[in-house]
C-alpha cells in the first residue's frame, strides 16, 4: 500500500494515474449532431469580417462540418462586412447553427429603422446591391437568405442564410 501523504484526512490512498498536464490543450471532437452552436459578438469593423471567418470556419472543423467550410467563411464574411459599413463602431452580433441538417448564419446590427419610406426603401437597395456575391453563393449552394427587421431583445437589423447539406 502507499505512503498516505502527512495532510490527508484518510490514511488509505488509492493509486490513480497521474493527470495528463496538456489534457487542457487537446480539443474534444464534436459531431455534427450534436449541433453546431455559436455566438459571438463583433465591433463594425472592416477587420471583423476576417475574425468572423476564423471563428465559423474553426467551428464547423470542430463539428464535422467542413464541407460547410467556403461558403460559410465567405457567407459571413459578406454579411459582417456589410453590416459593419452599415454601423461602423457598433457591435453586431453574429450566430452560426446547425439544425436539421442545414446551416443557418445570422447578423445582427444597430441599424436603426428609418421613419420616412423612401430612406426605408434606399436602404435595402444599397444593403441588398452590396450582398450580390453573397446572393450567387446561396444560390449556387440551394440556399436561401434574406434582410429583416431584428426581432426582440435585439435591435436595428437581421440579415440572414441558411445553406442546406
Amino acid at each position: 500500500m502507499p505512503k498516505s501523504p502527512p495532510a490527508a484526512l484518510c490514511p488509505v490512498v488509492t493509486e490513480e494515474p497521474a493527470p495528463d498536464p496538456y489534457a487542457y490543450l487537446q480539443p474534444r471532437r464534436r459531431t455534427a449532431d450534436r449541433g453546431l452552436a455559436l455566438s459571438l459578438t463583433l465591433v463594425g469593423d472592416p477587420r471583423s469580417s476576417a475574425i468572423g471567418r476564423n471563428a465559423v470556419t474553426a467551428s464547423l472543423s470542430a463539428y464535422g462540418l467542413t464541407p460547410y467550410t467556403w461558403p460559410a467563411a465567405l457567407v459571413l464574411g459578406e454579411l459582417v462586412g456589410v453590416a459593419g459599413m452599415m454601423t461602423p463602431g457598433q457591435d453586431l452580433y453574429v450566430s452560426a447553427r446547425h439544425r436539421d441538417n442545414s446551416l443557418r448564419l445570422a447578423v445582427w446590427d444597430q441599424h436603426p429603422r428609418h421613419s420616412d419610406p423612401a430612406a426605408v426603401t434606399l436602404c435595402e437597395e444599397r444593403r441588398r446591391s452590396a450582398l450580390w456575391l453573397l446572393d450567387s453563393v446561396v444560390d449556387d449552394w440551394g440556399g436561401e437568405w434574406g434582410v429583416c427587421d431584428a426581432l426582440p431583445p435585439h435591435a436595428g437589423t437581421r440579415s440572414w442564410v441558411r445553406l442546406p447539406r
